[in-house]
């Protein structure tokens, strides 16, 4: 494993790559209702990533060995898709819930990468809180981050969380390292054992990007009745409820600093909130 530490110039150019990624979200969030399209929303997004950004989508285009090349400016995964949802025609309904999940390329090269759920008009108790569930989650994932702290701390909080809420975690995809590469070393697991994996240090940047599951944590390719797979599209294995969220994160000197949390981002629960309000 090598692992790249980002200092000086790099973590600013990482800061503005991930104020992009989040941008895109903030503009694209009050289009989610009931009777738009995925397809429509990949538009949107692709057309502000380069008319108004001057960014490029990481995903469109995106071709990792066995893989067919990816269609789509980001990646819409709706209820029972874990993640990797590609846009298609089908309108949003009441009561859905929908992950989007955007990687942009800065014009020098720098990758920003981040993913929020919402819920399409009302939606259910349940899909509501398997969302709030997950976000916190992720959260408690991004607590542990501090110099000193392992991989496997991260991965323990998450999982921990959000066994204990009745839900369970997605195994076979992970956060990772990002910067100048869509995916750098180290993988970050959303479950484990504390003290494990590699030892966290100033100027790593990774994602924190926990799939969680309202029923079983096994998945399979989604499938459209009998037809071809569309080579990314993973769901649930007994079609139950998916959630993830996704946030870049630095670590600091002293702990982490949220390079994707912009103004327009769900603010921090409120035990990281009161945390920080609390004097050393």
């Amino acid at each position: 494993m090598s692992i790249t530490i980002k200092t000086g110039t790099d973590i600013d150019a990482m800061r503005v790559a991930c104020k992009l990624a989040s941008e895109v979200l903030d503009y694209l969030t009050p289009f989610i209702k009931p009777g738009i399209t995925t397809r429509e929303i990949d538009k949107l997004s692709l057309d502000y990533m380069v008319n108004v950004q001057g960014t490029k989508s990481a995903t469109l285009g995106y071709a990792p060995p066995g893989h067919l090349p990816y269609p789509a400016s980001l990646c819409t995964s709706v209820n029972d898709v874990v993640c990797h949802g590609v846009p298609n025609d089908i309108a949003l309904k009441d009561g859905d819930i929908i992950n989007l999940d955007v990687t942009i390329i800065t014009p020098d090269g720098w990758f920003g990468d981040n993913s929020r759920m919402f819920i399409v008009g009302e939606g259910t108790i349940a899909a509501k809180r398997l969302c709030h569930v997950t976000y916190e989650a992720m959260w408690k994932g991004i607590e542990q981050v501090k110099p000193g702290a392992r991989l496997g701390d991260i991965g323990h909080a998450i999982q921990t969380f959000a066994e204990n809420a009745g839900y369970s975690v997605v195994r076979e995809y992970c956060g990772h390292g990002i910067g100048r590469k869509f995916h750098e070393d180290p993988q970050v697991l959303h479950y484990g054992r504390p003290g494990t994996r590699e030892e966290l240090v100033p100027g790593m940047i990774f994602t924190i990007e926990p799939m969680i599951n309202l029923g079983k944590r096994d998945i399979k390719e989604g499938r459209k009745g009998k037809g071809p797979y569309d080579g990314w599209t993973i769901v649930t294995k007994d079609r139950s409820l998916s959630a993830q969220w996704e946030h870049t994160v630095l670590v600091t000197e002293t702990g982490y600093e949220v390079l994707t949390l912009s103004a327009e981002s769900p603010p921090p629960p409120d035990f990281i909130l009161t945390k920080q309000a609390t004097p050393a």
